[in-house]
This record gives C-alpha cells, structure tokens and sequence, in this order.
C-alpha cells in the first residue's frame, strides 16, 4: 500500500524566542515492510543544524529557531510504501541491546492496578508468549477505555490504570510495563495511521512491540485491538514515550503558549507521484 502523508506541527510562544532547539523524530523508518519513496521537511522561522541516528535507530534532526521568532512551523510530507506482515518487524536492531527493553521507566513502572491486568492471565512460557501478549491486549483494551483530554504526556501506565481511561499513549505504556514484568521484552512506537472513516487527524499514533523468539518484535495496536497492517507507518521507536517523541526540545526567553498538530494520511494511487 502507497500511503501519502502531511504532518504539520505549529508552535506559538507567548515571547519572541531569544534562543531554542527542538529535537525532531518525524522521519519514518526504513524498516521491514516499509520503504520511504520520498520524504522532505519544511521549517518556517528555523533552520536544521544537524541530522542523526540515536541509540533506537530513530532518525533526529535537530533544528534552531530563529531568534526573535514568536511562531514555529514544522511541515512533512512525502509517501511509503507499506507491506503486510502481520506486524511483524523481525530481528532486534539498533544501539542497545535487548535487554535494555527489559527494565521498566518511570512512565511505564508497573504498579498494583497494572499488575492486576495480568493476575489471572496463564504465565507465559517461551512457547506461548503469542498468545499471552494477545489476551494481554485485549484485557487492557476491554478495561482502560480510550478517551482523549483526560491524560497527558507525562501520565504514567499505572495512573491511567487507576483512572481506567486513556489515549492510545496510555495504552502502549501499559502493554509495556506489563510485557516487561511478564519478562517479555517491549518498547514503544510513534507513527501514522491511515483511518478508515477520514483523512484529517489531530494527532500521530502509538502502540507497542513486543520481542518473541523466533519471530523478533511483533506490534500491538492495543487501542484498536489488532497488528499493524499495511495502513501503519513506524516513525520511532524506544522504552517508553520519550524515547520516540516526534518532538523535544527547550527554549530560552520564551514560553511555549500554543502546539497545534494536524496529521494527514491517506492512500495514492500507484500512478500518483
């Protein structure tokens, strides 16, 4: 599937910025089952300063705002081309090993009503994990219903647990801190979704991986209760959130007053360039 993507972030300070960096991880991955055809970034009242990979893989690019600017506009688009594999992305990469998967963070750290999801769930063995993490999915789903406003970035799995609600964020954050105490490795991953019933979204999507033997990391849309399938694009991935926020960074003489997202995401047609 060719999918056609514009994702526009909007940044208006209440000051004029003296000085300010943000970190970007808006470039998708070049990753089994996905190619990039094109991809170009735009950046109004700043300018990139450097381009990377970090320790996930993920592909930064680091930019400056100009000084005495009072708004920041950010603006991707371009196509991938996606493939079905059942969500799964296959062997480990990237700079830190596996195990690095396996410790909890502060957002993902279990507490009791995380480890409650997991209770009365048979404890998997090295051959059953498929089906353990699938059950998982589907009890987090069917008890932390998904609401938006009610959360924000820095709420953590265990107080969305408690208040049984939350976005697609809180979910993964859960599945995660539950596969690592279930001593399944887990990470997080931002990216895009094409929806069925529009084009227009007010936000990126996440959801988890989860490491199998035998069959590498495989991914859980915990929030629409699948895998990934063609209609998804993996832009970051790391232990928690802040791992693959698609944007970081700090700011002097200003403060950040407004941060408006808009997310396009649509199929093209083969003969569309």
């Amino acid at each position: 599937m060719r999918l056609s993507i514009r994702h526009t972030t909007h940044y208006a300070f209440s000051q004029p910025v003296v000085h300010a960096l943000q970190r970007l991880r808006l470039t998708p991955k070049e990753t089994q089952g996905q190619q990039i055809l094109h991809w170009d970034m735009e950046y109004d009242n700043a300018h990139p300063e450097l381009h990377y990979d970090d320790q996930n893989f993920n592909h930064v690019t680091l930019i400056a705002v100009e000084p005495g600017a009072s708004t920041v506009t950010v603006t991707c688009q371009g196509a991938v081309e996606t493939q079905d594999h059942s969500g799964v992305i296959g062997h480990h990469a990237g700079h830190l090993p596996l195990w690095s998967f396996m410790g909890q963070t502060p957002l993902t750290r279990p507490g009791p009503k995380v480890r409650a999801l997991i209770r009365d769930l048979p404890a998997p063995g090295e051959d059953d994990r498929l089906p353990f993490l699938h059950a998982l999915s589907n009890r987090i789903r069917e008890e932390v219903s998904y609401q938006t406003g009610a959360t924000t970035a820095i709420t953590t799995a265990e107080e969305a647990s408690a208040h049984g609600f939350g976005v697609c964020q809180d979910h993964a954050h859960i599945f995660i801190g539950a596969a690592r105490a279930a001593d399944i490795p887990a990470r997080y991953v931002s990216g895009y979704l094409m929806m069925n019933d529009r084009i227009e979204q007010d936000a990126t999507h996440a959801w988890a991986e989860a490491h199998i033997e035998g069959l590498g990391w495989v991914g859980f849309d915990i929030s629409n209760g699948i895998s990934p399938d063609p209609r998804y694009v993996r832009v970051a991935t790391g232990r928690d959130y802040r791992d693959a926020a698609p944007l970081t960074g700090i700011s002097f003489g200003s403060t950040e007053e407004l941060l408006t997202v808009n997310v396009a995401v649509e199929q093209q047609k083969q003969d569309e360039q």
